[in-house]
């Protein structure tokens, strides 16, 4: 019996030191994320003052690219979700822990707030400013529906038909794309939502407006896991646990069960 409870100390000693490292990649690779949207943001508005499209397609590009990297740099130690939304909904679907998702979405939230200021130091501005950008119209709200939609059954898509990947390079282009096609520009991440409050520039967007944005985002979240338990109604926690890039040493809840004391056989 004490050779039991040893053997699951160590483990959770390790779930909990694999979580440590998962937590700080996800800290990070959504400070990256919001440097690469904010200070792409304010270059574009230097290097093309009062061409807003050219300064558009700048800002995407960058954030296309930006994010290819950075999932591809982390993903493999956290999944590289860097979005509450697709934790949650990885955990709805049983590919992440509730209490792991539940504990990504201050990192990725903290790690955005932090990539703002970081941005907002590197061309010399205030380090903490507060946008006055109002976007929360209608339409803009709707169109975070859509695009947070989209992007799901992107990542998602790709997972269940283990085509993970391409996942990086997908999840680029999709918002590389969604920064045209949706009015709002295609936050479609409360993470970043909020992260891009503390900067008073091109990428910013006022305090007032991030509610409204949130919500909408998560019912697109909502909205893909109907969709995509039409599509793929067989998904497993197995197929889920490959969001976005699978990761080291990460299991699927059922796997507590390895942890648990063995039955007593008499």
């Amino acid at each position: 019996m004490q050779s039991q409870r040893r053997a699951l100390t160590d483990g959770d000693q390790a779930v909990n030191q694999n979580l440590d490292r998962r937590l700080f990649a996800e800290f990070l690779g959504s400070a990256f994320l919001a440097a690469v949207v904010i200070g792409s943001g304010i270059a574009a508005a230097r290097l093309s003052p009062g061409n807003v499209g050219l300064e558009l397609f700048e800002n995407a590009a960058a954030t296309a690219a930006g994010l290819y990297t950075v999932i591809l740099m982390f993903g493999p130690i956290s999944g590289g979700h860097f979005n509450p939304v697709v934790s949650l909904v990885d955990a709805s679907f049983g590919g992440l822990r509730w209490r792991d998702a539940l504990a990504y979405v201050p990192a990725q939230v903290g790690g955005c707030i932090t990539g703002a200021i970081v941005a907002n130091a590197m061309f010399a501005l205030s380090a903490f400013s507060i946008s006055t950008k109002h976007r929360a119209s209608g339409a803009h709200l709707f169109a975070e529906v859509v695009a947070t939609l989209g992007l799901l059954l992107v990542i998602f898509a790709l997972a269940r038909t283990r085509r993970g990947a391409s996942a990086p390079a997908a999840v680029g282009a999709y918002i590389g794309a969604a920064y045209f096609f949706t009015s709002s520009t295609s936050f479609a991440n409360p993470a970043i939502s909020i992260g891009r409050i503390f900067s008073h520039t091109f990428a910013g967007i006022a305090p007032t407006s991030v509610p409204g944005f949130v919500v909408a985002q998560f019912v697109g979240g909502l909205a893909a896991i109907g969709a995509l338990r039409m599509l793929y109604p067989d998904v497993t926690p197995e197929d889920a646990a490959q969001v976005v890039l699978p990761r080291a040493g990460g299991r699927p809840p059922a796997d507590d069960a390895a942890l648990a004391p063995a039955p007593h056989r008499r």
